[in-house]
């Protein structure tokens, strides 16, 4: 009896502290562009909103699990733990120097350091993200920033 309590009060833990935030469009486009996102390596603000709603739909604390390598992607970048960041003890070349948890906070500035990495080293740049090739690269993405004040 007293191992299902702990257990069910770890688990209720783990749920409050992954809801994360869900950023508003025009919001995460001001955010970014003060964190040095708009133009950085050659791409415009609306690629990096357009992005971050493909592949995390804003969620700072998305996580998605890759079957094909065992890796996880992370935050609202979906930012892989195989290259970018470490996870427990996974396997990781952890370009970014940080933990894989650090991207799942509500405060991005992480996140947008580590993104700006990936670009540069990146020898696709933002075609790093499967959802940027599929969803933004190559089209109109007035609408990302459309009202925004940006």
């Amino acid at each position: 009896m007293m191992k299902a309590l702990w257990l069910l009060l770890l688990l209720a833990c783990l749920l409050t502290a992954g809801e994360g935030t869900i950023l508003r469009r025009c919001q995460l486009a001001q955010d970014l562009q003060q964190l040095g996102l708009d133009g950085y390596a050659g791409y415009s603000l609306a690629n990096w909103v357009c992005m971050a709603f493909h592949e995390s739909s804003y969620n700072t604390a998305a996580t998605h699990y890759n079957d094909y390598d065992g890796s996880t992607d992370f935050g609202i970048f979906q930012i892989n733990s195989r290259y970018w960041c470490q996870y427990g003890n996974e396997q990781s070349s952890n370009i970014c120097g940080i933990q894989c948890s650090e991207l799942l906070t509500d405060n991005i500035a992480t996140d947008v350091a580590c993104a700006k990495i990936v670009v540069t080293d990146s020898e696709d740049g933002m075609g790093a993200w499967v959802a940027w090739r599929a969803y933004c690269q190559g089209q109109n993405l007035s609408q990302y920033v459309e009202g925004c004040n940006v």
